[in-house]
């Protein structure tokens, strides 16, 4: 008898291990050059908003995550051919990005400002902005913006593949400024030294043609995890982890009015 229970517990033991060998990690890619959202420490790890929201639903739906560094422009590619399951990296809900994604229900909400020189004047009609060069991240939804409403009114768009490259730029003078995610902007070049001297200027850009319904997590067409994780955002937000993030990061509710 006791043999027989000894095979049933081992048998068992193997059985759970097999199990825990076919549970597949999430592999959610991710560009680490987007503070206050995900950026890199000193020690090479990832940190941010966007990191530890991730982990949070991860753990909510009791999955392994695995991040996957990648930059901007190649998320989507990444997770169509199947090197990441989601994109969770500050990627706004659009209608041009569902034509290639499907997107879970937003996980946050800001709008896009511009950042120049403290004391320049931007007026609602965007005019003086003929003649000044601005920087975008390549591929990114401030990107199109840019060039379809900055450029006609005079605005050179310059792209490039981080922010941070563009705030260095902006710092060094080569830039007049830069068109962004406000908090972004906020935490990663105003509140720094870089950034002493600037300010934003003009209108918050809103517009749902180019900002889309807020920021989402992007997954394969048709993919089932969609609805997994929209759970688990609607599981953090009801148990107080989301808020207990949020308030790590920003002194305001990041994830704006009218909660879908």
């Amino acid at each position: 008898m006791k043999k027989l229970a000894l095979l049933g517990a081992l048998a068992l033991s193997v059985f759970s291990l097999a199990s825990l060998a076919d549970e597949k990690p999430l592999k959610i890619g991710i560009e680490a050059a987007y503070p206050p959202f995900a950026s890199k420490a000193p020690d090479g790890s990832i940190v941010g908003f966007d990191y530890d929201i991730g982990n949070a639903l991860c753990a909510e739906m009791k999955v392994k995550c695995v991040w996957v560094e990648q930059e901007f422009d190649g998320l989507i590619p990444a997770l169509k051919v199947r090197k990441i399951d989601a994109i969770l990296s500050s990627m706004s809900i659009t209608d041009d990005r569902k034509k290639s994604v499907d997107f879970t229900k937003r996980y946050y909400l800001t709008p896009a400002r511009l950042v120049m020189k403290d004391g320049t004047t931007v007026s609602d009609s965007l005019d003086e902005l003929k003649g000044k060069k601005i920087g975008v991240q390549r591929g990114s939804i401030h990107d199109r913006f840019a060039k379809e409403v900055l450029a006609p009114k005079g605005a050179t768009i310059v792209p490039y593949g981080t922010q941070n490259e563009i705030y260095l730029d902006v710092a060094a003078g080569r830039l007049d400024g830069t068109v962004a995610d406000a908090t972004l902007l906020e935490d990663g070049f105003l509140k720094t030294d870089a950034g002493k001297g600037y300010a934003f200027v003009g209108p918050s850009f809103t517009d749902a043609k180019y900002f889309g319904d807020g920021i989402g997590i992007a997954v394969r067409k048709g993919d089932a995890l969609k609805d997994k994780i929209n759970t688990a955002i609607d599981g953090i937000r009801a148990n107080g982890e989301y808020k207990k993030i949020q308030d790590k990061y920003f002194n305001f509710d990041i994830y704006g009015p009218d909660a879908q």
